[in-house]
């Protein structure tokens, strides 16, 4: 019973929106802002509410969710259920594979 109990106190917490001094601390974080490979096809969208936008070619919204920095470390929660993650090494996200540069 406690473990239902703590899993649903957990799964509550996580659901609750950002505060505004969190949502301040991340609009003002360094990675806030738009990553791209150098073909232009795969285009990450890190936005200041914890909430990311991948586009890849012509499709804007290919996939959206959450995302967590801690340090230069970033996982990603797509809202279908999968998860990814990458790291920023000297100013460029490495992600699946890919290299995504700063786009201003």
């Amino acid at each position: 019973m406690q473990r239902v109990f703590g899993a649903l106190i957990a799964a509550t917490l996580l659901a609750q929106p950002m505060q505004a001094e969190e949502m301040e601390m991340q609009a003002n974080h360094p990675y806030v802002g738009l990553w791209v490979t150098q073909d232009g096809h795969i285009r990450h969208e890190l936005l200041p509410n914890a909430r990311y936008v991948e586009a890849r070619g012509t499709r804007e919204s290919a996939y959206q969710g959450r995302y967590e920095v801690t340090g230069t470390h970033i996982e990603y929660w797509d809202d279908t259920g999968f998860t990814a993650d990458g790291d920023f090494i000297d100013n460029v996200l490495h992600h699946a594979g890919m290299i995504l540069c700063r786009r201003k």
